[in-house]
């Protein structure tokens, strides 16, 4: 991709975070845009977030992959690993190379090779002295990651953040719990639907996904509201 191409895309993607901000918005929807245009503006293979629920366990909410390769991979470390360390010093963890994972983390470390990602960036998503989660970047070669993208990374979490803590869920700390719960909730009830979708047409849960999304955003509906209809057996695709 060249540079004024790059730049263009991430531009664009600013706006639509930006615009989405602006009126009522979904959670998840929101984040899954972020994570879907970190792939295809930064050098990485996958992307992740991943949110702290109310008892501060660090759960996945937005993904570019269903599968359950980058899944398992964040989910590991999130209980020992870069992510967990990411989110609990709140800074950014670049692990350049997965061969090099502290012993401490080596059930991440052979998941992480078993599916092919050799190394981990993982960035906080934070306000001030308050985490809420990490934004986790998964590349299929060793290396650290470029200058730009490590910028262009935190910016893109900043915003995530800021999503999060919008005006209406910062007013009480109650209500940021809920709409943090929410947020997990509604990946609950997406699992489900995946389900839904992939038995109706024999194809796999991750592909069962995709129908859902593609329905969503061919609908103008979020990815939350198709799954609820889904599960409550209120819409059949």
């Amino acid at each position: 991709m060249s540079h004024d191409r790059r730049e263009t895309l991430l531009l664009e993607t600013f706006a639509i975070l930006a615009d989405s901000l602006v009126a009522d918005y979904d959670v998840v929807d929101l984040l899954q845009t972020l994570v879907d245009r970190c792939q295809e503006l930064l050098d990485t293979t996958a992307a992740g977030i991943l949110l702290a629920d109310e008892h501060g366990d660090l759960e996945i909410v937005a993904s570019t992959s269903e599968s359950a390769s980058v899944v398992e991979t964040m989910q590991i470390s999130a209980a020992a690993g870069p992510c967990i360390e990411s989110f609990t010093a709140g800074r950014t963890v670049s692990l350049a190379d997965v061969r090099d994972a502290p012993a401490a983390w080596q059930q991440f470390k052979d998941s992480a090779l078993a599916h092919g990602y050799l190394s981990v960036h993982a960035v906080p998503l934070r306000l001030r002295d308050t985490t809420l989660g990490t934004l986790n970047l998964l590349r299929a070669e060793a290396g650290e990651l470029p200058e730009r993208d490590i910028v262009a990374a935190r910016a893109l979490a900043d915003v995530a953040t800021i999503g999060i803590l919008q005006e209406r869920a910062i007013r009480e700390t109650e209500t940021v719990r809920q709409q943090l719960q929410h947020a997990l909730t509604s990946r609950v009830i997406i699992e489900q639907a995946k389900g839904v979708v992939a038995y109706r047409h024999s194809i796999t849960p991750e592909e069962g996904f995709e129908v859902i999304r593609s329905y969503a955003r061919s609908n103008n509906l979020s990815i939350s509201r198709v799954a609820a209809d889904l599960v409550k057996r209120m819409l059949t695709i």
